[in-house]
């Protein structure tokens, strides 16, 4: 089946219809135009592709928009940049999910710590949880 409903197209990126109108408005994906005497708007099967590639650089950490700068760079490898650039843009998200950890790491430290110091227990002034999060900065 070469052209598909826009149902067809979310059931088969595993969406829904409501991701795909999204995904048009905001330019990630073409909105096709209703054949001549159609019901329905019939979208090509590269669609899928498409949608499911950026779900899967959503779940990598990157924004729509960085999800739409790679599929320019994807629709372009003339471009003599374009590995360079997606490399970049991956390295970039890298970094920022090594931060991200590393912060995490630290509340968690700080979670077992006030956890550990906490009996549970009565009375309130003897657990440090609260006073802690009363403290400036």
């Amino acid at each position: 089946m070469d052209r598909m409903t826009i149902g067809r197209v979310a059931a088969r990126a595993g969406v829904g219809v409501e991701t795909v109108r999204f995904y048009e408005r905001k330019g990630l994906i073409n909105r096709p135009r209703k054949p001549a005497g159609a019901a329905f708007r019939v979208y090509p099967a590269d669609v899928v592709q498409r949608i499911r590639f950026v779900r899967r650089a959503q779940q990598l950490g990157f924004s729509l928009s960085e999800a739409r700068e790679l599929l320019e760079l994807r629709a372009n490898p003339t471009i003599d940049t374009a590995t360079v650039r997606i490399r970049e843009r991956a390295a970039a998200k890298l970094s920022d999910v090594e931060a991200k950890i590393r912060q995490l790491r630290e509340v968690r430290d700080v979670l077992r710590r006030l956890v550990a110091t906490c009996p549970g227990q009565r009375p309130l002034q003897r657990c440090s949880i609260l006073d802690t999060l009363e403290q400036k900065g």
